[in-house]
């Protein structure tokens, strides 16, 4: 996929935001409702610093229904992640931030706080106040200095490696995001709905990529510049890549659309142009 240097960065952060995701819902119970997604509703999630991988865990966290904290002592960046759409909320005060996320979380809606304070601050006052996260970044348990007194059945999440039978999807438009990744998207979600149940691919392959696929634009908006990734079934990802060039060659499609697949240590890369008139 040939992205210049802004595209790439994006492309990368919302990979990373992608890996957090497969994480989190990784730790969501099953909801006994049929036909629902996994969810985090209700849940809160504690991202630690408002760093990279916190602005990342924080977008993970909605696109998978937590209600998420985390905390900074750079003001700026604070104010980034607001503008960014990262946090819905700057705040100053772990009172502000719990009144926020108590009200969401007895609704078991999505919500992102950041207090404007160092990180290490915010965890002594959580656990001198006794409230306890149900999930906690990559790596806490090994950095944080209150790691042990958070232990106490609270989980932290792990990132994995994604399975064999998986494989990454990415596209990109060459013009037009606004207006042409919606359709992209659709087609997308009728590829993973025709492959449902197919042999060997159990159900919840598709519940994570559904909610995926449908929340995370919301949440990625600009930060990602119209890079679109997905990690579904091979199946899938070739029924894609082929509506996208018939598509393309019938003029439904009216921009070039560069498409990549990798599975393992194997990439697949395709150009579709309009045909010229």
């Amino acid at each position: 996929m040939a992205l210049d240097r802004n595209e790439s960065a994006a492309f990368d952060f919302a990979l990373q935001v992608e890996r957090l995701y497969a994480a989190l819902i990784a730790a969501a119970s099953p909801d006994p409702a049929p036909d629902s997604e996994p969810s985090l509703g209700g849940k809160l999630l504690y991202a630690g610093e408002l760093d990279r991988q916190g602005r990342a865990l924080l977008v993970a966290g909605n696109i998978a229904g937590a209600a998420s904290l985390a905390a900074t002592a750079d003001a700026a960046a604070g104010k980034q992640a607001v503008r960014d759409g990262v946090a819905d909320f700057l705040v100053t005060s772990l009172d502000e931030a719990l009144r926020i996320l108590k009200n969401e979380i007895r609704k078991r809606e999505t919500v992102a706080v950041c207090v404007a304070l160092a990180p290490q601050a915010i965890e002594r006052e959580m656990l001198e106040r006794g409230v306890l996260p149900d999930l906690l970044p990559p790596g806490f348990f090994r950095a944080s200095r209150f790691s042990m007194s958070f232990g106490r059945g609270v989980r932290q999440i792990e990132l994995a490696a994604p399975g064999d039978s998986q494989t990454l999807l990415a596209w990109h438009v060459a013009a037009a995001p606004a207006q042409w990744l919606p359709k992209l998207d659709s087609i997308a979600l009728d590829c993973l709905d025709g492959n449902e149940g197919a042999p060997g691919l159990d159900s919840a392959t598709w519940d994570f990529a559904r909610r995926w696929l449908r929340l995370a634009p919301r949440y990625l908006g600009r930060l990602t510049q119209g890079v679109r990734l997905l990690r579904c079934d091979r199946e899938s990802a070739v029924c894609f890549i082929e509506q996208v060039r018939e598509r393309v060659d019938h003029g439904e499609i009216l921009v070039p659309v560069e498409l990549r697949l990798n599975r393992g240590s194997q990439s697949e890369l395709y150009s579709f142009a309009p045909p010229t008139r």
